[in-house]
């Protein structure tokens, strides 16, 4: 088990995934609307996670019919707590992370890399800054 999977064990609040195959579990078996107070209470912003995860009305549905999060949703979640705690992991604090997560960078033609965290695929771009970051590659 790795740093990274200790990591979001604790943001999810439950025993840490010890493989990928383990992750995928997590999504398929679609997560508890409670997650989002969690997230909320790790310190991101209720409008970060309408944009990124599930809109509050949305949300506020789900609850209301103790309905689980969608497998979507699910997946948008750990994206963005993998990617938080990555960064955590890279810059040492949560508050750091968070910091460094909401300024825009050179790096992102500007754009803030929470922003990015919509899509898979910036997603991606993200997490390999985040390694360059920690490789002490500047490109």
């Amino acid at each position: 088990m790795n740093a990274l999977n200790l990591q979001i064990g604790n943001w999810l609040g439950r025993k840490a995934p010890a493989t990928e195959a383990d992750l995928l579990r997590i999504v398929e078996e679609r997560l508890a609307p409670a997650v989002i107070s969690r997230l909320i209470n790790l310190g991101l912003e209720r409008s970060e996670i309408d944009a990124m995860v599930i809109p509050l009305r949305t949300l506020r549905h789900r609850r209301s019919r103790r309905e689980k999060l969608t497998l979507e949703e699910s997946d948008r979640v750990l994206r963005v707590i993998r990617t938080v705690s990555l960064s955590e992991l890279v810059y040492g604090t949560r508050q750091r992370a968070l910091e460094w997560l909401r300024k825009p960078q050179p790096r992102l033609n500007g754009r803030a890399p929470l922003s990015l965290l919509k899509t898979d695929m910036g997603t991606r771009i993200v997490e390999e800054l985040l390694v360059q970051i920690d490789e002490g590659i500047f490109v």
